[in-house]
């Protein structure tokens, strides 16, 4: 089951916890979470922002990848999925990204089960990632993807990053009492 909150809603935070927890249920280690976007445009930083702020956040206890400093871009994102199972086996990946939707979808964030494919808004053919996949609608697809560059408001992504950022935090601050309580 998908999920969807537009990030101006004031329950979008709790929302996204709720899915995170529908779709993952308890989990027996802290999830890698990997914010895929680059800091070059505003409409494919949701990502990057987003690890960013999770990086602040000295209360985290996940693995972060991509953040503002050290962005993975969709390109880099394919190499870093093999990394990943290699480093982390038997974590929870935990994908976020800047997607590209119909007009009345702009402002979503969708909590979808499953990997989620790096660059497919810019038609790039790249492999899927993740097990549970993070998307904000950021801009409408159009044929040229100048909105999505050059248009997108970054108080806009900004708020989503927000909004992703706190619910991952606490989705992941909640799981890190079963983690505790299975060791001992």
């Amino acid at each position: 089951m998908d999920y969807a909150f537009h990030y101006n809603n004031t329950m979008a935070q709790t929302g996204i916890y709720m899915a995170l927890r529908n779709i993952l249920g308890e989990l027996d280690a802290a999830p890698v979470i990997l914010c895929i976007g680059s800091d070059l445009a505003v409409g494919d930083s949701l990502g990057p922002i987003v690890g960013t702020m999770l990086r602040t956040r000295r209360r985290f206890p996940g693995y972060i990848y991509g953040t503002l400093r050290e962005p993975i871009t969709a390109k880099e994102a394919k190499y870093l999925a093999d990394f990943l199972k290699k480093t982390h086996p038997r974590r929870v990946i935990i994908a976020i990204d800047a997607a590209v939707g119909e007009e009345p979808e702009v402002g979503l964030i969708k909590v979808v089960p499953g990997a989620l494919r790096p660059g497919a808004g810019a038609n790039k053919r790249l492999p899927k990632v993740g097990d549970v996949s993070v998307l904000g609608i950021v801009a409408k697809k159009t044929p040229p993807l100048y909105p999505l560059f050059h248009l997108t408001r970054l108080g806009s992504v900004y708020a989503m990053a927000d909004a992703v950022a706190e619910a991952i935090c606490d989705f992941t601050l909640d799981q890190s009492v079963n983690y505790s309580q299975k060791c001992v």
